[in-house]
């Protein structure tokens, strides 16, 4: 109940949240009439930022920033959209190209563990089900899931400061720079808000989930 259901239920309920606020704030129009791809633009400009393209991406709540590739990746909704949400995340997407030109720690940290967390989320199910299922004659198994496991939920802790600063520097820009009136501020703020929070309860979900194998495999060692 402690390790995988309550997560799981803190997780559907901030979900639910964010996809409110988004639908809430999406018909908010942003009172200069920019879209998401020209505050996106607009913002790495402002940063001194001329080799990253802004995409449009196929999808909801696909937004993303491809560091290999330098691209703000918005969907649809946001790339076209200029409503207070499009603006938001248009600015979050671009704090990570900021971060990236400068080279930001967290990112650094985050971007050199992408090819073991990969690997990990890739066979880590498998392994621990079968340690879970071979947990009397070959514990070792369940153990080396563990190790996978424990990887993919560094990966998740390391994401939050990454997250939380691009929120940060969004709401900086976006404030500094006049992109949102004073009444649009704060709806902006909620929203990135509530889109850190669903990467927190990820994260609490996945030490939840590590700490339910390790008592697993510790009461099959007693």
């Amino acid at each position: 109940m402690v390790y995988i259901i309550l997560p799981l239920l803190l997780s559907l309920l901030v979900s639910w949240r964010f996809k409110s606020k988004i639908k809430t704030y999406s018909e908010v129009a942003l009172s200069n009439g920019l879209s998401g791809s020209e505050i996106a633009e607009k913002m790495l400009r402002d940063n001194g930022i001329y080799d990253v393209k802004v995409l449009s991406t196929e999808g909801q709540l696909t937004d993303h920033y491809n560091p290999q590739e330098k691209t703000v990746n918005l969907s649809h909704d946001v790339f076209y959209g200029r409503s207070v949400i499009a603006a938001a995340i248009a600015a979050h997407e671009c704090g990570h190209a900021v971060q990236h030109a400068n080279a930001y720690a967290w990112l650094n940290l985050r971007s050199k563990l992408v090819p073991a967390a990969s690997f990990a989320s890739k066979w880590v199910q498998w392994i621990l089900l079968a340690g879970v299922l071979m947990i009397n004659t070959f514990p070792n198994l369940l153990l080396a899931g563990i190790i996978l496991f424990a990887l993919t939920t560094l990966f998740t802790v390391v994401t939050l400061p990454v997250e939380f600063d691009a929120s940060r520097r969004a709401l900086a820009w976006l404030s500094d720079k006049g992109m949102v009136r004073d009444n649009e501020y704060p709806m902006s703020k909620d929203a990135l808000k509530w889109a850190a929070m669903t990467y927190v309860i990820a994260a609490i979900a996945s030490i939840a989930t590590l700490l339910y194998y390790l008592q697993l495999f510790n009461g099959r060692r007693d």
